[in-house]
């Protein structure tokens, strides 16, 4: 009897054990991902091709426009027009009629079936094996009255520079005595990529969420006296690992994790968190390996008897929101971007911040220093001599920027307080994509 008591205790237990585990495994797997599922690129790209990038070329006065796609090497446009699979050599063109853009390429017979079921474009041309594409390409152009023809060959913008030296020298050579119709593609890509869908700036919002939801969770883990800047990083790793997304910039500076003088953009130390530091996180996720986020939120680890954060730390932490907030109030349609550097900076000098190299702000969306207007220059004589900063914003344009307070460290050092937010230009102003902090976060001294 005393035996099958004890056996049927032993199978019970086993059973609750089992369920309790399964209960565990359920809820671990059952938190909300927002970026599970496929991809909502295939259908954002044809929509941004179709109402984009017409007013794009019109916007920089082209034409049509060649983009030149090709294996192991690819241009960095690649992605955007549908030719991250090429194998051979590629031409793909793109032209206006009607108010409208058309679309062709001219594809390597092995990659065109799979091209044209993407449903991209308007046409797709098989090029035999040992043939030319460019050359049909050209042989096709040749026959209408194109203008201005844009290329991806830029001096100032990496993104309109994918064309190699070789596929310029092969492209002018078949285009013959219409050589002189090409034109840089650096507006159009410009106008084209700088602007944001609705449906993009939604998933950057929820981007944006998960960012700063991390951090603050990551502030709630660190033990002062035995946490590191390196601890905090590796919760945040953690983190993109469980979700499945990826860095929004180079893998070792992300996160950036400081709470000692002023590193810039730097990789994690294992430096010892201590009561009275103040901690900045500097942070992005990719997702859906297309977009990604650029947050950045500060903490101040409580002294022995605080309750809140020391006069001085509380007014860097006020002066540095209070930049956020004027730089925001600034950001309108046909604002300059050095305006927008020069508003934070006259808010610097009004708190005594001592100076800082960085713009306020600057694009974001496909990259974390995205295609765009720089919101900086704001102290130079001519803000011209940066090309980028004389850009206007416009509606759907998104930036990642910062409200600066720098003070100087006992050691000689610098800290540098610089809440970071994304908001996105509309039609009235702009707005952020998500609640901006406005508390410093706390952390107790444990």
């Amino acid at each position: 009897m005393f035996y099958k008591l004890n056996n049927g205790i032993t199978l019970l237990v086993s059973l609750l054990l089992l369920l309790s585990c399964q209960h565990s495994a359920e809820n671990e797997g059952s938190f909300e991902n927002p970026f599970a599922g496929p991809s909502p690129w295939p259908e954002i790209r044809k929509e941004r091709i179709q109402k984009l990038l017409p007013e794009a070329m019109k916007a920089s006065g082209v034409d049509a426009w060649i983009t030149i796609c090709r294996e192991n090497n690819n241009d960095p446009i690649a992605h955007h027009i549908g030719g991250e699979n090429a194998g051979g050599t590629a031409l793909f063109l793109f032209f206006l009629e009607n108010d409208k853009v058309k679309s062709m390429v001219f594809s390597p017979v092995g990659e065109a079936t799979a091209l044209g079921e993407l449903k991209i474009h308007d046409e797709v041309i098989p090029v035999e094996r040992g043939a030319s594409a460019i050359q049909q390409g050209v042989e096709y152009i040749k026959g209408k009255n194109f203008e201005k023809i844009a290329i991806n060959s830029s001096y100032n913008e990496l993104l309109a520079d994918g064309l190699s030296y070789t596929q310029r020298k092969t492209l002018e050579e078949a285009l013959g005595s219409n050589v002189n119709k090409l034109v840089s593609a650096e507006d159009l890509i410009y106008e084209w990529l700088a602007i944001k869908l609705p449906a993009e700036i939604e998933i950057m919002t929820k981007a944006a969420e998960l960012t700063a939801q991390w951090q603050e969770e990551a502030y709630a883990q660190v033990v002062p006296g035995k946490s590191t800047d390196a601890d905090v990083a590796r919760f945040l790793k953690k983190k993109m690992e469980e979700y499945g997304v990826k860095d929004g910039w180079s893998p070792d500076q992300n996160p950036s994790v400081n709470s000692g003088p002023d590193r810039g953009h730097s990789h994690p130390t294992d430096k010892v968190i201590m009561p009275g530091d103040v901690i900045q996180t500097d942070f992005g996720i990719r997702v859906y390996d297309m977009w990604v986020s650029d947050i950045q939120r500060f903490a101040y680890v409580l002294r022995e008897g605080e309750t809140h954060a020391p006069d001085s730390v509380q007014y860097y932490f006020e002066s540095s929101i209070g930049g956020n907030r004027i730089a925001l109030a600034a950001m309108k349609p046909g604002v300059l971007g050095y305006q927008v550097d020069k508003a934070q900076r006259d808010w610097m000098d009004e708190r005594g911040s001592e100076y800082v190299m960085w713009s306020t702000g600057h694009p974001v969306g496909y990259v974390a220093h995205d295609i765009g207007p720089n919101l900086g220059g704001g102290l130079l004589p001519d803000p011209s001599v940066r090309p980028a900063a004389v850009k206007p914003l416009k509606e759907g344009m998104l930036f990642a920027f910062d409200g600066f307070h720098a003070w100087k460290l006992p050691d000689g050092g610098t800290k540098t307080m610089s809440v970071e937010e994304t908001a996105v230009v509309t039609k009235e102003g702009a707005r952020y994509l998500i609640k901006p902090q406005d508390q410093l976060i706390l952390i107790k001294n444990k």
